[in-house]
């Protein structure tokens, strides 16, 4: 009996054995690594379901697809890139909140144009499940702020590049005011004889009497107007500046917001500009903050929540009474402000990210916020004082920098992620056919 137990006790082992090694190889043929990434791996799932998702992309487009091999190199390549980037963000401590992410979930439905619950039922429908839709949004947030702080650092505009592109052809465009113009056009062909001329001339300098006496500017371009405006009332909308032809700028540029220029000649004929309104260009009073902050980032040690913590108990510390410099000096891990009691100075627009601006904006002088988020980490601010001063040129050049730096962005992105691929240790298997 004892010998048929044991030889039933082994058979059983041997059997759970072999179904165990079965198992295993079932697993290794549907999931196993496709390529090693430094202390991580891409599956074989992953570069199927990635895969599934651009096919469905590709003939969506209408366009050929290219070989697959090529499509399979490509998208090995692309996950261990973002494998890369995933773990860079967290060892620098970027965590994605739930609210963050539903704020990005709520922009990504209003700009298809739907409601969450149209969102959702979109996903499920493309045969998706929410859970994994809202883990790629989290990796692509992470992935942006990884992008963002790697790379915007590594980009200088020298004063003479702005100016080269402020004094540019397209520099003077994106610096030229906006205004919203009316238009008469009363045509002069090019046989007519001077006393034609002339009396065009009267008739244009009547409708402009007519506007001076209030007869409304719409109802005679439509009644008069030769341009192709006329039946909307001559508007011409929102132009920028340079758009206009020379020989409007010259009188556009003197003319108040509801006044009506004198006939202007040109090779088409006499025209009436009624200027509506005007924006940017000229001086422009900005409310400027003189801020200074505390920065603490989350770390493998100190999670999110913990930072948090203690960002509020520094808070309560400079509520309290204590001195928020002192206290920048000793916690705040923002080296270009620490050491300055975490003054920032007098801000320009464009100058901090937007959560930074909403807060200054936001809280009254000498409050201490509340912890808030950047993609640098998590902050307390304070604002000391406030002014309002002309900034019209430095928000020219500001807007200018903002254009060369996004220009400059995806070429420094590029050799940024050859560089962080060259440093890390890559193996790629040969992936299963398909």
């Amino acid at each position: 009996m004892t010998i048929k137990k044991t030889c039933k006790s082994a058979l059983t082992a041997i059997l759970l054995a072999a179904i165990s090694i079965s198992a295993t190889a079932q697993i290794e043929i549907l999931d196993r690594v496709v390529a090693v990434v430094d202390d991580d791996v891409v599956l074989e799932s992953e570069v199927q379901q990635r895969l599934a998702t651009i096919y469905v992309q590709i003939q969506q487009s209408g366009t050929q697809p290219p070989p697959q091999d090529i499509l399979l190199q490509q998208v090995i390549e692309r996950l261990i890139s973002e494998r890369l980037q995933l773990t860079m963000g967290y060892k620098a401590g970027i965590r994605i909140s739930d609210a963050e992410l539903n704020e990005a979930m709520g922009r990504i439905a209003a700009s298809n144009q739907l409601t969450m619950e149209q969102y959702i039922e979109q996903i499920h429908a493309s045969g998706s499940t929410l859970s994994k839709v809202r883990e790629e949004i989290r990796n692509e947030l992470v992935l942006m702020r990884v992008q963002q702080g790697q790379v915007m650092r590594r980009i200088r505009i020298s004063s003479q590049e702005l100016d080269n592109f402020l004094n540019s052809e397209e520099g003077r465009f994106m610096a030229s005011p906006d205004v919203n113009i009316g238009h008469i056009l009363l045509p002069v062909s090019s046989g007519s004889s001077s006393d034609d001329v002339s009396a065009i001339l009267q008739r244009a300098e009547g409708l402009l009497g007519e506007t001076q006496r209030g007869t409304d500017f719409r109802q005679l371009a439509i009644a008069n107007s030769a341009d192709q405006t006329a039946l909307q009332g001559g508007d011409l909308g929102w132009k920028k500046m340079a758009q206009l032809p020379g020989v409007f700028i010259e009188a556009v540029e003197k003319l108040e917001i509801g006044q009506v220029s004198e006939p202007i000649r040109s090779d088409a004929g006499y025209h009436l500009i009624k200027l509506y309104d005007r924006r940017g260009g000229g001086e422009q009073l900005i409310e400027q903050h003189f801020a200074r902050h505390i920065l603490i980032k989350p770390n493998e040690i100190r999670d999110e929540q913990t930072t948090i913590e203690t960002l509020n108990t520094l808070r309560d510390r400079v509520k309290a009474g204590e001195d928020f410099a002192l206290l920048a000096k000793e916690f705040s891990e923002d080296p270009g402000s620490a050491l300055n009691g975490g003054e920032l100075g007098w801000s320009t627009p464009g100058m901090f990210v937007a959560e930074f601006e909403e807060t200054m904006s936001g809280i009254e002088l000498n409050e201490i916020s509340a912890p808030f988020l950047s993609q640098f980490g998590w902050h307390i601010l304070q604002v000391t004082e406030r002014r309002k001063q002309d900034f019209s040129d430095e928000i020219k050049r500001n807007r200018a920098q903002n254009v060369l730096r996004q220009r400059k962005f995806e070429e420094e992105l590029q050799v940024w992620l050859q560089e962080i691929r060259d440093e890390a240790f890559v193996e790629i298997k040969e992936p299963a056919k398909q």
